[in-house]
């Protein structure tokens, strides 16, 4: 079966290896091979072979604990800084915003949606120009406009979010809300409190 380059970064060969190179790269501390395929839905042979492949090439280090491979970039490469950038601006939205967005209590789901959400479902376009977040839960409008501005510097493009209760996306009260539940979206994973949208 033929893989397909990643829509987000077409440079990639695949959305897998983004999202591998986006744990590494973007995440904090070392990577199981495990916790890198849970990340990437996929198998740990799939991730195995991306790891040797970077590992081989000296932009990732690996180590052995008992019978657990660690894995984390190794930030003294001469093309550490600028892989990082690339991966930022194209994969780092998701560990980004999961980053910010999973100590707020008052959130009880949050996913990607628009052009973001389509490029990382393999929707081919253009570069989004921004990131487009649904918030479900209680989170004031000045705490969401505070958190859009620290994710719009840390991300390096725009990042919109908007707040909805529960009980509006529950019943899809507006247009804005059926669309979004109509196109693709990305899930961040935070609390998993919403029981079914």
């Amino acid at each position: 079966m033929k893989t397909m380059p990643s829509a987000l970064a077409p440079f990639l060969r695949s959305e897998t290896q983004g999202v591998i190179l986006a744990e590494i790269f973007m995440g904090h501390g070392e990577h199981t091979i495990s916790s890198l395929a849970k990340a990437a839905g996929t198998s740990p042979a799939t991730v195995m072979r991306e790891v040797d492949r970077l590992v081989a090439a000296g932009y990732v280090i690996d180590r052995h604990v008992g019978r657990a491979r660690l894995v984390i970039a190794d930030t003294q490469h001469p093309l550490y800084k600028p892989l990082q950038e690339i991966i930022r601006y194209s994969y780092g939205p998701v560990p980004i915003l999961q980053r910010l967005l999973e100590s707020q209590p008052d959130i009880d789901q949050a996913l990607i949606f628009g052009s973001w959400a389509e490029r990382a479902s393999g929707i081919p376009g253009h570069d989004p120009n921004d990131v487009d977040v649904l918030v479900i839960g209680t989170m004031r409008p000045r705490a969401a406009a505070v958190l859009a501005n620290e994710a719009t510097d840390l991300i390096g493009k725009e990042v919109n979010i908007r707040v909805s209760s529960r009980e509006d996306w529950r019943t899809k009260s507006d247009g804005l809300l059926r669309e979004i539940a109509r196109r693709p979206t990305v899930d961040l994973h935070l609390h998993d409190r919403l029981a079914t949208a």
